[in-house]
């Protein structure tokens, strides 16, 4: 499956261009209707799976495609390599790249998975960083396309902490051309340079991008609301203090009644229930939640198909 993004590595959402994002999402979604079609493609082939934080779904979904398409997943803990303590980021790179045809790495900080890709010779994934998460924002896209029939023109809400994934959320969206409101508390916002640069990509597709603290005003139309938890691994020390600050922007049955009829409701999980989202709200016909997880799997394939060329 060559294209230009055969032999690339995927670290930020700001790595696909307009195109190639169109390409991912039209790959996923042949791969989840004929899944078969696809299932000798990483015969013999390996994928190196770097873990500096637990998982659900970006362990189970990468290594679950990976089988499905014939190929394997070997799963590095943090205790296999401890990456930058025993071993610098660079040799480990060099290493798994005489070994595997891809690297997935989950990690703390962006720049480690920066200098992987730096100095690996196989395509790396950002399988999560604490600046974005691509992968995530991916199966996202996947999902509400599925929900709506398009991804243009729509009016997606984001309601939480200003973290990777809202970061990759607002690339995705102005790559194609959704609009994107991202609603956190005074002080939670995202990065002023991510916001920058998805605005300059929006002036392209025609997408608005914006923040703002105010919720019931942004969920007024909105064909998407998303969440995720108030503290993200690495935060626990400053849960407490976040929920005080946080709890106004819990997405809820009042929070959806605003919204379109036909508004869905996302969240990456896993979710703490009563705190960033009503468990109840996650049950209705509005929610996409497990559509979202499953798009993972999808998604990666696409993905991990498209960066090794097969």
């Amino acid at each position: 499956m060559k294209s230009s993004l055969a032999g690339r590595s995927l670290i930020s959402m700001r790595d696909l261009s307009i195109p190639e994002l169109k390409l991912v999402l039209d790959t996923a979604a042949a791969v989840k209707k004929t899944p078969t079609a696809y299932r000798d493609r990483f015969a013999h082939k390996t994928l190196g799976m770097i873990f500096q934080k637990p998982s659900l779904r970006t362990r189970v979904s990468f290594e679950a495609g990976m089988t499905q398409m014939g190929g394997h997943a070997i799963y590095l803990a943090p205790s296999d390599i401890k990456l930058g303590e025993r071993e610098t980021t660079e040799d480990i790179a060099i290493v798994l790249s005489r070994y595997c045809d891809l690297i997935m790495a989950r990690v703390f900080g962006h720049n480690i998975v920066e200098d992987l890709a730096r100095h690996a010779t196989v395509p790396v994934i950002n399988g999560l960083s604490d600046h974005e998460h691509p992968c995530q924002t991916l199966a996202d896209l996947q999902t509400i396309q599925e929900r709506h029939g398009r991804l243009a023109g729509l009016n997606f809400v984001y309601s939480g902490d200003g973290n990777n994934v809202a970061h990759s959320l607002m690339l995705g969206g102005a790559l194609c051309g959704m609009n994107v409101t991202i609603v956190t508390p005074p002080g939670y916002e995202p990065k002023p340079q991510v916001l920058s640069d998805s605005q300059a990509i929006g002036r392209e597709t025609k997408a608005q991008i914006r923040v703002t603290n105010d919720l019931a005003a942004a969920v007024k139309g909105a064909d998407v609301i998303y969440t995720d938890v108030w503290a993200s691994m690495g935060q626990e020390a400053d849960a407490e203090n976040r929920r005080r600050f946080f709890t106004p922007y819990q997405v809820n049955s009042k929070a959806l009644s605003l919204a379109n009829p036909h508004c869905i409701v996302l969240h990456c999980l896993p979710a703490h229930y009563g705190e960033e989202i009503e468990y109840e709200v996650t049950r209705t016909r509005n929610s996409a939640i497990f559509d979202q997880a499953e798009n993972r799997l999808h998604a990666q394939k696409a993905l991990m198909l498209l960066l090794a060329g097969v």
